[in-house]
């Protein structure tokens, strides 16, 4: 059974705008990054004598990693805050490279302080290298704020440990998640000894101004975007459950009521993070993009069953109530610079190029859908895109295995077969990883600028 869900005049009217690029802001937001560290540095060389021995050398390494450490720290709950002009302006699946790229910088840069500052500590106590687990024991007994700052670093080993990818993916996401949110901890505890212990913030009063700015600018962000801002919307727009439809098997849709959803200010290619308040998932939440243009009383999610709870949302129940965080991404209409657009869907990416193949501006025989799936049987939403492609004048194509399950041939030379003025296309993909990095080497290949290939990933 298939469901079908239009926008009606609202879609209609958006293929009808004009073409709007709006440039990414992540090159300035780089620039400001670095400009940071390097503020972080300078007050480091501003505070730091010259170095006569060896033992000073060492305590002034500690120093510096551990500034930039804690400069990182603040960073890193900026990206998990999200803020939406990282969000939907740069795009969550590369602010989530950041942040763990962030993440990763950061763990490496404190544990470089710990074992620098514990050398350094013992040198200068006439001790040897060889003492520095007692050193490090010692400090945390008779420093100020020492104790909770080891119960920091240990919470950001933990979090590091569950990141790395073959553990990563051995434990269930939502476990992941949680232990995740463990960072808000991790930060918290790390930071007053920053301040308590700190000799840059001990003789410099502006720069212990300057780091209270930071991170309270940061933990506003957060209790405003991911607490408050969360509350309002739902409490504003109540959100339930209509009805979950089978597509094709392994493959629901959800349709979800409420009240003004249209000024939630959600677009084609975007996704929520949804929470559905049933039993067993009501502290599970995952994010899902929206399989159709958002309408005044319905948004619909479209998902395959490929773990615990996305399989058991074709249990969910008309009524249940939803609670929904976003909207969220960066792949919309707005990253389009070109009058002719290629959609590339692999399996269930077809949930956002669904959406925008129905309401991406252009005229006829402007848009272009490629549907990648295994199987006639697993193309979901068949019927739906078909009879946008008539109403547009749109083309849909569908590339699936053969009877003896050989693959199709998605190669530079076939997509310029099929298309001969593809590198003058625009071109917005969602599939499986290893699908997608395939399809942009054969983009490249086929003479695709790599600015004009828009492609984001939700796989955590």
């Amino acid at each position: 059974m298939t469901t079908t869900l239009a926008g009606g005049r609202a879609a209609r009217r958006q293929t009808m705008r004009r073409i709007r690029p709006r440039r990414s802001p992540a090159t300035v937001l780089l620039l400001a990054v670095f400009a940071g560290a390097v503020g972080v540095l300078w007050l480091w060389w501003h505070n730091t004598p010259s170095i006569a021995d060896q033992n000073g050398k060492i305590l002034n390494a500690g120093r510096i990693t551990g500034l930039l450490a804690g400069y990182l720290m603040a960073l890193v709950v900026l990206q998990m805050a999200r803020v939406p002009a990282l969000e939907r302006r740069v795009g969550s699946d590369r602010v989530a490279r950041w942040h763990a790229m962030s993440g990763r910088y950061t763990l490496c840069l404190i544990v470089a302080h710990i074992f620098l500052t514990m050398w350094g500590y013992a040198l200068q106590a006439g001790k040897s290298l060889g003492d520095i687990v007692q050193q490090t024991i010692d400090s945390i007994n008779q420093l100020p704020d020492m104790g909770k700052a080891a119960i920091g670093t240990g919470l950001f080993v933990l979090i590091g440990l569950t990141s790395i990818g073959p553990v990563r993916r051995r434990i269930p996401y939502d476990t992941w998640y949680h232990v995740h949110l463990l960072t808000y901890a991790a930060v918290f505890l790390t930071f007053w000894h920053q301040i308590t212990t700190g000799n840059d913030f001990a003789v410099e009063p502006t720069a212990k101004t300057f780091w209270y700015a930071l991170y309270g600018s940061v933990t506003a962000l957060v209790i405003w975007y991911r607490i408050l801002t969360p509350i309002r919307l739902n409490m504003r727009h109540r959100m339930r459950v209509e009805a979950v439809i089978e597509e094709t098997p392994g493959i629901v849709s959800v349709l979800i009521g409420g009240r003004k959803l249209h000024r939630m200010g959600a677009e084609a290619g975007q996704f929520f993070r949804w929470r559905f308040l049933a039993p067993g998932m009501r502290f599970s939440s995952h994010p899902y993009s929206l399989s159709a243009a958002p309408r005044p009383d319905m948004l619909r999610i479209t998902v395959k069953a490929i773990g615990d709870h996305s399989a058991r949302l074709r249990e969910l129940t008309p009524g249940t109530k939803v609670w929904a965080e976003g909207p969220y991404g960066a792949m919309t209409a707005q990253r389009r610079s070109r009058g002719k657009v290629l959609l590339v869907a692999g399996g269930v990416g077809i949930t956002p190029m669904r959406a925008l193949f129905e309401t991406l501006p252009g005229a006829s025989g402007d848009i272009t859908l490629l549907y990648r799936a295994n199987t006639t049987q697993d193309l979901a939403l068949w019927d739906e895109l078909a009879a946008i492609a008539d109403d547009r004048g749109a083309r849909l194509m569908y590339a699936v295995n053969s009877p003896d399950g050989e693959r199709p041939d998605i190669s530079a030379d076939r997509l310029r077969q099929k298309l001969p003025d593809i590198e003058q296309h625009d071109v917005f993909m969602c599939g499986p990883a290893g699908f997608a990095q395939g399809v942009y080497e054969a983009l490249r290949g086929a003479g695709v600028p790599a600015r004009r290939i828009h492609h984001e990933s939700f796989e955590m």
